[in-house]
């Protein structure tokens, strides 16, 4: 695990994932807008000054500048070199779990749909808990990659577990749009429901198992957050917390940790 070509790996990982945090900095900024992701280039929002390409490295830019616009002074707020730090450390997670356990040289072919699944995550999380909502632009385009990610995945390795990923699909289409549908949608975004199937067949793909745990870990940590706030006086009973971050950190769990407690829990029910 500590030879050349494993830190090669993860460096590459880790310098790859500043950089889409960068760009998320962006999605996460002008989506919920309606705006374009391309056009205009990115710019102070307070002087509309067009941000340097020296300006413009993750992490160390803003370091640099003490975080200041080089050209007004305005404060740059901390959040966007913690998305791209946030970003990197993602891909760094799932690159560690994409590793062969023993002998730390073959990467699991699923990496790939990771890798873009969890970048839409920080996206998502970012923009679920500044407007309350999962955006379309980001969420549909997730079905088809997921499709070509699996698909990959299956002829790489020569498996074909699409039972045990629709099955993880199904599990959390239906439970997050029962509650959707039984709250006339004051339970559960629409958004949630759309995200649900493609975390559940993710998950699935793994282990039904674990794609279960990740289920219900996204309800226990709604669950705990939504008491602390309310011990805390943040929040009231009926006040409207967003999902979408607990779907993602319960995916999260699930796919880290789904399968051994899965199994565990069935022997220890056996």
């Amino acid at each position: 695990m500590t030879s050349p070509e494993t830190v090669a790996y993860f460096a590459v990982l880790g310098g790859l994932g500043l950089i889409i945090g960068s760009f998320l900095n962006v999605v996460i900024y002008r989506v919920p807008l309606g705006l374009s992701i391309v056009r205009p280039a990115s710019a102070c929002p307070s002087c509309s000054a067009a941000i340097q390409t020296r300006d413009n490295i993750p992490v160390v830019s803003w370091l640099l500048l003490r975080g200041r616009c080089r050209s007004c002074g305005a404060a740059i707020p901390a959040r966007y070199p913690l998305v791209e730090l946030l970003t990197a450390a993602v891909w760094l997670g799932l690159g560690w779990w994409a590793l062969d356990p023993e002998g730390g040289a073959i990467v699991d072919p699923l990496l790939p749909l990771l890798l873009v699944l969890g970048s839409a995550g920080v996206a998502l999380t970012m923009i679920d808990l500044d407007h309350h909502r999962l955006p379309d632009a980001i969420v549909l385009p997730l079905y088809p990659v997921t499709v070509l990610g699996l698909a990959l995945a299956g002829v790489v390795t020569r498996e074909w577990p699409i039972v045990p990923a629709l099955g993880g699909a199904a599990a959390w289409l239906v439970v997050i749009g029962g509650i959707w549908l039984a709250t006339s949608g004051r339970g559960m975004g629409f958004g949630d429901v759309k995200l649900a199937p493609v975390l559940g067949a993710t998950l699935g793909w793994v282990s039904f198992g674990g794609s279960i745990v990740g289920l219900f870990t996204a309800f226990v940590l709604g669950a705990v957050v939504g008491i602390v706030l309310m011990l805390a006086g943040r929040a009231g009973r009926r006040s409207h917390l967003p999902f979408g971050p607990f779907l993602l950190a319960g995916a999260a769990v699930g796919l880290v940790a789904g399968a051994p407690i899965a199994a565990s829990y069935a022997s220890w029910v056996t």
